[in-house]
């Protein structure tokens, strides 16, 4: 006879299933899943399909683990802000003992993955751990320069993906590096602006000037510029095996003008609705980019 399963246990499993999605950030985690697939593909000379499902498992792993440490650490500043009172651990549906544990086990099985493709890319995935969650996430209440420290854990991605193809970290990596790292200012300083209210509740100073002003929208457009200027450089011919044709950079250089567009608008109406878009674009061109150069390479 088949067991029956009651409304209830169906249910405690559903939000069991949730809360271990909402503790690891799905979403975030699988755009950076995405972002060291591109990556791979990049840096592979053939693409190999054990080393990719590695890549795609531990970097899931590895984001799932640093998200979990820092919920762990801001359970209290979760819990006064709109956004994320209703995670997990400020919600009480969720212990810190067994978010630590499912932490820490993340963060073996990540490195574990990492390994078996080479040290280096298990070393930049470590690396990210420690910084998202022992610099990044306590820096959030002490300076606006938490920003500019998450920004490095937050690009390591992208290039991960090469150094995992290619056991090696030169020029092609780097300019990954810095095009994700600089595209992160705009993007996250548009959704800063949208919480400003709810970020400075819990505590926290994510605007680089502190306030919802003129500066902060200047550092917003300089940092596009200079994001749209590097995603353009392997069109030079500079970055050793990491190329993009003409039309594959008229295409990027377009999607940069329109990001760059949305944030003159933020400059000009300074709202939260003109910021979504502003977030939303960024967004689009991430993953856009990405696509375009991957593409490119095999087209």
């Amino acid at each position: 006879m088949k067991s029956a399963i009651s409304p209830a246990q169906k249910s405690t499993t559903t939000l069991s299933f949730q809360d271990l999605k909402e503790i690891t950030k799905h979403r975030l985690s699988l755009s950076v899943v995405f972002s060291a697939i591109a990556g791979y593909l990049l840096g592979a000379i053939q693409v190999e399909w054990i080393p990719l499902l590695l890549l795609a498992f531990g970097g899931y792993c590895m984001v799932g683990a640093s998200n979990a440490f820092n919920q762990v650490i801001e359970r209290k500043e979760d819990a006064i802000m709109d956004r994320t009172r209703n995670r997990p651990l400020p919600a009480g549906r969720m212990s810190v003992q067994t978010a630590l544990i499912i932490a820490f086990i993340l963060t073996v099985l990540g490195i574990v993955s990492l390994y078996l493709l080479n040290p280096r890319t298990a070393f930049f995935g470590a690396l990210s751990i420690v910084l998202y969650t022992c610099a990044y996430t306590p820096l959030k209440k002490v300076s606006p320069l938490s920003v500019f420290v998450g920004a490095i854990p937050g690009a390591i991605p992208f290039m991960l993906g090469w150094v995992a193809a290619t056991n090696d970290f030169d020029i092609e990596p780097g300019t990954l590096f810095m095009i994700q790292f600089f595209w992160q200012f705009p993007h996250f300083w548009a959704l800063a602006w949208m919480l400003d209210d709810d970020y400075k509740k819990a505590g926290f100073k994510m605007l680089p000037t502190g306030e919802k002003n003129k500066g902060t929208l200047i550092q917003i457009i300089m940092y596009t510029l200079w994001m749209i200027v590097i995603s353009l450089i392997p069109a030079l011919g500079i970055t050793g095996r990491l190329h993009l044709s003409v039309g594959g950079a008229i295409g990027i250089g377009l999607m940069g003008m329109i990001m760059l567009v949305f944030a003159f608008q933020l400059y000009q109406k300074r709202d939260n609705k003109t910021a979504r878009r502003l977030m939303l674009a960024s967004v689009s061109y991430i993953t856009l980019m990405q696509l375009v150069f991957v593409i490119d390479k095999f087209v």
